[in-house]
């Protein structure tokens, strides 16, 4: 049990593990556009790794040096950008970044996190961009489609856990628990039939056994559960369709 929570404090709760998820699942259109390029991966893990951290503890005491990791994080995203790709990706990546901003900061009257209804929809934007256009020479609509619909589906869960404590009034608040996984089978559905018209066979299979998982994990949601269910259950599906890739390419 100690090794449990040692793991959830070191590795969960420093959001080391949902920056990975996100960088694996980059990485796997990345790997499926033939675009992969280590110095996008660690621009991208960098990036959601500084982006968590500010949001988690931009109203704590060790606020000033999450700025100052953040700005350093800033200064060597910058670096890898321009020494390994050119102005135009070192533009998409700050629009991204002020997007990120745009989702919680506490110097905004109103920001995103705050509308009711929009979160959900603004991480899964959010996570779309990285994917469909700052890794990619032009945008892609079926990517951001796909990954849109999918990692906005992922979010559901968590306003399931949190529906007790939120302060702003989200799905599983308006119409329930089991209409909001219904809305969430529906979006995993949809980003599949995208996939299989648009990826490759072996992509679009990993990512269909990928929301084979994901269905389950909606489906046993419940704000009773413990949270590393979500925290590590959930958030583990954006990073199953490249593990699943793995798994076929390697075993």
């Amino acid at each position: 049990m100690n090794i449990l929570k040692i793991l959830k404090k070191t590795v969960i709760d420093s959001q080391l593990y949902v920056s990975l998820m996100g960088t694996l699942f980059a990485v796997f259109f990345m790997k499926e556009q033939n675009t992969f390029r280590f110095p996008t991966f660690a621009l991208i893990f960098i990036t959601y790794f500084s982006g968590y951290l500010y949001t988690k503890y931009q109203y704590t005491r060790h606020f000033l040096k999450i700025l100052v990791l953040n700005a350093t994080a800033g200064i060597v995203c910058a670096f890898l950008i321009i020494h390994n790709h050119n102005e135009i990706r070192l533009l998409k990546w700050f629009i991204i970044v002020v997007l990120g901003l745009l989702y919680n900061s506490f110097f905004l009257d109103v920001y995103i996190r705050k509308i009711p209804l929009l979160k959900v929809f603004y991480v899964g934007l959010v996570w779309a961009l990285v994917n469909c256009w700052l890794t990619l020479p032009e945008f892609s609509m079926p990517i951001f489609l796909i990954s849109f619909f999918f990692i906005t589906a992922l979010v559901l869960p968590f306003d399931i856990r949190d529906m007790n404590s939120d302060t702003v009034k989200t799905f599983p608040m308006l119409i329930g628990v089991e209409n909001t996984k219904y809305i969430a089978y529906g979006l995993v559905f949809i980003s599949n039939i995208i996939g299989i018209f648009y990826l490759d066979f072996h992509y679009a299979l990993a990512f269909f056994m990928a929301s084979i998982v994901t269905y389950f994990l909606i489906y046993f949601s419940d704000n009773k559960r413990d949270d590393a269910y979500f925290s590590f259950g959930v958030e583990t599906c954006s990073a199953l369709p490249f593990l699943f890739l793995v798994i076929m390419e390697y075993f």
